[in-house]
């Protein structure tokens, strides 16, 4: 990234799986035994986790003792960033190592068309070269990358458990509740908004779960991904088969079910409001007022608003509880000094920050700038401040294995970073969205000291994260940031350029790209000129 002159996009296309992907169970261990120490990764995923909401990264009252720990242990990125802050995008940027525009699943396919459904049958994934180096792999909780394959279509072990939000009617939840003698699923005091047409309530936010925590879905999760965890572990001890295991929580995505146990645990006093709750939206995209009315966020008050973030205080602390249960279980089983984990989310929440809640087409640090943990034994203590993705994960993961990345990827690989070497020269992040509810087109890129994002489709923003860290002021049209808003302009515009991404297209003619204009797609304009 930078400013490179940029060459003629290049739509590059999607590399086919390696061929030792159908290699037999004996090939495979073979294969397998060539990867470097440490070989095994345990990753963990969040959905819809606000960053500040960890005690490792500031938050001076949220109870995060597990993942505190692991931070304590392993290194800590500061300026990571989700690709696109909307689950099925993100996650399948994480699994193919590609952009969204390039990969092609654009939206949750539950509110939105136009993009795939299904990753491509060409495209790269992270399972298949683990898979084929003899990996034991697994996958359990949360999906969403796709409607009809689950983790089981791409070769891990694992159930697919579809959807967005927790599936408490999932079969394999009711029977385990009662394998356990856990009571069912019910939801007492909902919290609603109110619908914006005025027809009743709106979106259920908040709840109180008449289950204790160990009948929970997160319980649920974990005691699932303990029962691989054991498994894998003996095929460890036993023939150095090294494993891949996934854990992913649906929470803390709203709605916020929780038991009272954590429903009550932060005194609501305590709980600061955003100060992006002065949130005026003068000078901003018409598109974020009518979000903030599409999920009521001016129904609650300021006591409500504590209350509501008190409770998904609490939901982060109950997952974090089912973190410690996986990182105690390494340790007992001896995997500790053998295995890599890495904690993250797909995206962030806006919990009532510029009158907003959940995600949507406002390109806000509160959704775009995730929690990245990553411990590697024998690596340095540290926390990184250079620029990283989600999508560095795929070719990282692969690089603790011993494998080359992918052909294409659009990531680059943290492990330097992570073992205390210089890091990668990256100035600036760009992330894209696509919309939600609706098709809605958005291109950002944050550098250390400002943001630009475009949108065609309304005003463009321009933020000074110095001076306005709470994005709160659009000084686009400022004739003081008029150099910068070219800067970043031209930057954002060659980066695209440089991707492929056709959202070049329009600012070629829209905006103040200086020289090095691409060609026009058709070409026929530059041979007639």
């Amino acid at each position: 990234m930078g400013n490179k002159t940029a060459d003629l996009p290049r739509h590059a296309s999607c590399g086919s799986r390696d061929p030792s992907f159908n290699v037999n169970p004996q090939e495979k261990l073979a294969i397998g035994e060539r990867v470097t120490s440490p070989r095994n990764v345990l990753f963990l995923m969040t959905d819809q986790h606000r960053v500040d909401t960890l005690g490792c990264y500031g938050n001076p009252v949220v109870r995060t003792p597990a993942l505190d720990g692991l931070a304590a242990e392993g290194t800590r990125f500061d300026r990571f960033y989700t690709p696109t802050a909307i689950c099925t995008p993100a996650r399948a940027s994480l699994f193919t190592g590609l952009h969204p525009f390039r990969h092609g699943l654009l939206v949750n396919p539950e509110r939105n068309g136009g993009g795939r459904d299904e990753v491509a049958g060409d495209q790269p994934t992270l399972a298949a070269p683990l898979l084929a180096a003899g990996y034991n792999l697994g996958h359990v909780g949360k999906w969403h990358i796709g409607r009809e394959r689950g983790p089981e279509f791409y070769g891990m072990d694992g159930e697919h458990l579809p959807g967005a939000l927790n599936p408490f009617d999932h079969p394999s939840y009711e029977r385990w509740l009662k394998e356990n003698g856990h009571p069912p699923f019910a939801v007492d005091s909902p919290v609603f908004g109110r619908a914006a047409n005025g027809t009743g309530r709106g979106h259920l936010i908040a709840g109180r779960l008449r289950q204790p925590p160990e009948a929970t879905i997160e319980a649920f999760l974990a005691d699932r991904t303990l029962e691989l965890l054991e498994r894998y572990a003996d095929g460890f001890r036993r023939s150095g088969r090294p494993f891949m295991l996934s854990c992913h929580w649906y929470g803390p995505h709203l709605p916020y079910l929780i038991p009272d146990h954590y429903y009550d645990m932060y005194d609501p006093d305590l709980v600061p409001l955003p100060a992006s709750m002065a949130e005026t939206f003068d000078g901003k995209p018409e598109v974020q007022r009518r979000y903030s009315e599409y999920w009521s966020a001016d129904h609650f008050d300021a006591d409500a608003w504590r209350k509501l973030i008190a409770v998904y205080w609490g939901y982060v602390t109950m997952i974090d509880d089912q973190v410690g249960r996986l990182l105690t279980a390494l340790r007992e089983l001896s995997l500790w000094d053998d295995t890599a984990v890495v904690f993250t989310a797909d995206h962030g929440e806006f919990t009532g920050a510029h009158r907003l809640n959940d995600k949507g087409p406002a390109m806000y640090e509160d959704i775009y700038r995730i929690p990245g943990i990553v411990r590697v034994p024998g690596s340095p203590v540290r926390s990184v401040d250079a620029f990283a993705t989600l999508i560095d994960l795929n070719p990282t993961i692969l690089d603790l294995a011993g494998l080359p990345p992918q052909e294409p990827c659009d990531g680059e690989s943290l492990l330097p970073l992570l073992r205390g070497e210089p890091a990668h020269d990256r100035d600036s992040v760009v992330a894209e969205f696509h919309g939600h509810h609706f098709p809605y087109s958005q291109r950002m890129i944050r550098d250390r000291r400002h943001k630009l994002v475009f949108n065609p489709e309304g005003v463009h923003e321009l933020y000074d994260l110095d001076a306005d860290p709470h994005e709160l002021r659009n000084v686009y049209a400022a004739p003081a940031y008029a150099a910068v808003r070219r800067d970043l302009t031209v930057r954002l515009y060659r980066e695209l350029l440089r991707r492929g991404d056709p959202a070049y297209s329009w600012m070629s003619y829209m905006s103040d790209i200086g020289d090095g204009r691409a060609p026009d797609v058709d070409g026929v304009a530059d041979q007639v000129a």
